[in-house]
């Protein structure tokens, strides 16, 4: 006897892996993406303060949850994956490679 899945045509079941494979692939883009988009942009914060290295920190770490929050936040709310890729993965590669160049607060 056949189960439910393999009498639906092969289009129906495919359209439904492409939509579970989009929530996978905004699920790693939120999580992790926005952890890296976040922690970046604290860090560039932080570096470009111009108060005392530990008030900067302080001020960065408390920014990165909020920016954290609504990159996560957005990332389900926007229609379309590429999108969400292009700024949250470019936001995190971009602020990562300033503050790197940056090299260490003096």
């Amino acid at each position: 006897m056949k189960t439910q899945t393999q009498t639906r045509p092969i289009f129906l079941r495919w359209r439904a892996h492409r939509r579970a494979w989009s929530m996978v692939r905004r699920c790693v883009t939120a999580l992790i993406g926005g952890y890296a988009a976040a922690a970046g942009l604290a860090s560039l914060l932080a570096r470009l303060l111009p108060i005392a290295a530990v008030e900067a920190t302080a001020w960065g770490m408390i920014a990165s949850f909020l920016i954290y929050a609504l990159l996560a936040l957005w990332a389900f709310h926007e229609q379309r994956i590429g999108r969400v890729a292009l700024l949250i993965w470019g936001c995190a590669l971009v602020s990562i490679a300033l503050v790197w160049m940056m090299g260490p607060r003096a």
